[in-house]
């Protein structure tokens, strides 16, 4: 009977801690024996920090779960815990080292022990060799702090734990910046510390002489993408965004109907609409990029570094092409970047793709032109020749192309012509990246191509004006607007209020479209025509109805005066001939300049009067696109609209590499794509082996039949019972067999 009343409070720690937190005040005297033995058993520990002590294992988690019923007794149990872990962190014993980390865990969850003290702890221990521990520490620092910003930013919290971790970069503890490092980013990923202050730390780590961490914080700078969707969704918003009201309901309906899971999906409902009214405010995410503080000494540094380097050449990649990155966005001046890249640009290095497309990246209109030159020139010295293949040669024209694009004044007349020759190269990969080329260089600088290579004028190209270097061409209006000032004075005139004039008027331009449109292959063959009198006659001019270049090199329109001229040309003197063709120029150039000059004011008075939404800037778009795709003079085009759009779509801030790789070539069919064409074919013809259809369709089966669907078991009988029953010449011959076998084999 003794044994049955004696307390074993104080060796079953479970069961004393359930009792505590029931009733607290009934048990202070068996918690303040346990806390004496606590401090004693930690004395004792203390003298031999690295054996495992399983009585202190199980105390430090007994108290640090009760320590919120008796907080005034353990104001300095956070205290000891943190002293014995700065104390002996690398000696101590994993698993005592977990449980201390663990037990305080549960008191920052309780609140008593402040957030800053604890993360600036767990970052201290990152230098422990425990690959377990740092883990465990790692998500429990993202998640913390996040929640700790969840609702509203903590900004004493973030500013001393980002100036603790930026003199944690600088640690000489590999493993412990990395960490930092890598807790920085996530954080910046799940939009919790996504401000200058942390990406300027983060930059910090570029300079670093390990070089896993500026590898890692490179690679901070150069995958990141703006539009990248954040994640910092809870785990039960990922469930439940997964998952549709119509799910829900049908695996209630299919399951057993209880209470239990019916309070279930009225719980999973509810969730799913607060998830579905919750509005969250609009996030404006910036490059890392633009958050610099400066970006100039950055990238001096950084290609300081880079020219200085001994690291592998893929480390040298990624430097690089975050310098071209820098130099493009902010439009910096680092001049020896150019020479150096220069002697990486040959057909056979390695990754040369993307170093065109650094070079590319690394222009822009405020470098001197002579520099992007050299550059320009270098590529078509090494790549476009005839000794390279026509992928190499592709490559090339395509980084010329996006490289003249940022810094038109880098191409001169004569490159520029000598390119446009491979325009009527066999191999189409050379032939469309020159014809790209060319559509960009028109838009850019028509002047500078040979008149055949001009195609036909369009308005854009009536607009065109090169700026000298360093001049900005800074505009009061928005170019294109006037089209939303023609569509409001379009919508005035309704359908019911169309005059029979203006309906035969309609009528009558209509059929004139139709008849030119059929009539435009007559047109071609006729201007053929007299393109060649013209040239066959010695002595004398003739001046085209359509388009005309004057003496300093500019395109004008003159079809208005050509409508003057007789159907019927005659032949003039030359001196006469001159003067007729001057004056048609001037009138030519006075009418092109009035249009252009009613287009601006109508585009300046819609600029000033109307705030534009995303619906108007996709017209202007459309508009843009479309005068530099139709001719001043209205024809059929012979290509499609969409394919010339995606050429003239407006240049991205960073380039991708598609744009360089872009090779037009039939590619060889994969796997899929072949059974997809033999699938194809099998459509035409009948299926090979299908049953004969039965001659009368109502039929029944026949024996054969169902003796082939019967189970195997019901026939098994027979087909054994066939085996077994073999005829006296069937064993004659199994017999002969087998002794000439024998035989054989001892010859052998």
């Amino acid at each position: 009977m003794s044994s049955r009343h004696h307390n074993q409070l104080p060796n079953n720690l479970p069961q004393l801690q359930n009792l505590i937190k029931r009733d607290p005040q009934s048990y202070c005297d068996e918690f303040l024996q346990q806390h004496q033995h606590f401090i004693s058993t930690l004395e004792i520990f203390q003298l031999k920090p690295s054996q495992y002590s399983k009585s202190l294992d199980e105390m430090i988690m007994f108290l640090a779960q009760v320590a919120h019923c008796y907080a005034e007794h353990l104001t300095d149990f956070p205290q000891q815990l943190k002293e014995l872990l700065l104390r002996h962190s690398t000696v101590l014993d994993p698993t005592i080292r977990m449980s201390l980390c663990r037990a305080l865990i549960l008191l920052r969850n309780k609140s008593l022990i402040s957030g800053v003290d604890l993360l600036q702890l767990f970052f201290q221990l990152f230098i422990c060799s425990d690959k377990l521990l740092r883990k465990t520490l790692y998500s429990y620092v993202v998640s913390d702090i996040y929640n700790v910003n969840a609702k509203h930013k903590n900004g004493k919290l973030n500013r001393t734990l980002q100036n603790f971790m930026y003199d944690m970069l600088k640690d000489s503890n590999a493993i412990a910046a990395k960490k930092s490092l890598d807790v920085m980013i996530e954080l910046y990923r799940r939009n919790t510390w996504k401000d200058a202050k942390t990406v300027n730390v983060i930059s910090t780590a570029c300079f670093s002489k390990v070089t896993k961490i500026m590898v890692a914080a490179l690679k901070f700078f150069l995958s990141i993408d703006p539009t990248h969707d954040s994640e910092s969704e809870s785990e039960e918003e990922n469930v439940m965004s997964k998952k549709s009201t119509a799910d829900l309901l049908l695996g209630n309906r299919v399951s057993k109907k209880t209470k239990k899971r019916r309070k279930r999906l009225n719980r999973a409902l509810d969730v799913l609409k607060k998830h579905k009214k919750k509005k969250r405010p609009a996030c404006v995410n910036f490059s890392t990029l633009h958050l610099l503080h400066d970006p100039q000494e950055f990238a001096d540094r950084l290609f300081k570094q880079l020219q200085s380097s001994s690291e592998y050449y893929d480390v040298k990649i990624l430097m690089m092409d975050l310098i071209s990155r820098l130099i493009g966005v902010h439009q910096l001046f680092l001049l020896n970047f150019y020479p150096f890249i220069q002697k990486y640009l040959q057909p056979r290095q390695k990754d040369v793709t993307k170093i065109l497309l650094f070079a590319a990246q690394a222009s822009h209109d405020l470098v001197p032109p002579d520099v992007i030159e050299n550059i320009v020139k270098t590529i078509a010295y090494n790549f476009i020749t005839e000794r390279n293949s026509a992928d190499a040669i592709a490559v090339g024209l395509n980084a010329v192309k996006e490289i003249i694009s940022r810094c038109p004044l880098a191409l001169t007349e004569e490159l520029i012509q000598d390119l446009a020759q491979y325009k009527s190269s066999r191999e189409k990969a050379v032939s469309m990246a020159s014809r790209g080329l060319i559509q960009v260089v028109k838009q850019i600088n028509p002047n500078i191509l040979n008149k055949k290579d001009r195609g036909r004028l369009t308005e854009a190209m009536q607009e065109a004006e090169l700026a000298s270097y360093g001049d900005t061409q800074a505009k009061s209006y928005l170019p294109g607007a006037e089209v939303l000032l023609e569509e409001l004075d379009s919508s005035k005139v309704t359908e019911d209020g169309k005059t029979d004039a203006e309906g035969t008027a309609e009528t009558a331009t209509a059929d004139e479209g139709k008849k030119q449109t059929e009539n435009s292959d007559d047109d071609e063959e006729e201007e053929e025509a007299v393109d060649d009198e013209d040239s066959d006659n010695d002595g004398w001019e003739s001046c085209s109805s359509e388009e005309i270049e004057d003496e300093s090199g500019e395109w004008v329109d003159v079809n208005e005066a050509a409508k003057e001229e007789d159907s019927t040309k005659s032949e003039v003197p030359k001196d006469t001939k001159t003067k007729q063709k001057k004056v048609k120029v001037s009138k030519a150039k006075v009418l092109v300049k009035q249009e252009l000059e009613e287009k601006k004011q109508s585009a300046l008075q819609i600029s000033d009067t109307r705030i534009f939404t995303e619906i108007d800037f996709e017209k202007i778009n459309h508009a843009l696109v479309k005068k530099q795709l139709d001719p001043v003079q209205k024809r059929k085009r012979k290509r499609a609209d969409e394919a010339l759009e995606k050429e003239l779509a407006p240049r991205k801030e960073i380039l991708e590499l598609s744009l360089i790789e872009m090779i037009h070539k039939k590619r060889k069919h994969d796997k899929e794509a072949r059974l997809a064409t033999v699938q194809a074919g099998k459509t035409e013809r009948e299926q090979f082996g299908k049953a004969r259809p039965k001659r009368n369709p109502n039929a029944s089966s026949t024996n054969k039949e169902k003796k082939r669907n019967k189970n195997f078991m019901m026939v098994k009988h027979k087909l054994l019972g066939k085996k077994n029953k073999r005829s006296f010449r069937e064993k004659q011959v199994a017999l002969r067999d087998a002794l000439l076998k024998k035989q054989r084999t001892m010859r052998k």
